[in-house]
């Protein structure tokens, strides 16, 4: 059998990719809704 080194990297890699995917399709649906995104990921920083 062969293991995969899953790092917590990665996983926050994956995460921040789905959520960018997630933005740009919520984008185009109400403005509002980005925004208050965005703020909210500038706070996690």
């Amino acid at each position: 059998m062969v293991f995969t080194v899953y790092t917590i990297e990665m996983a926050y890699a994956r995460m921040r990719e789905l959520q960018d995917l997630a933005n740009r399709s919520r984008a185009h649906q109400s403005t509002s809704a980005s925004k208050r995104a965005a703020k909210k990921h500038a706070k996690k920083r």
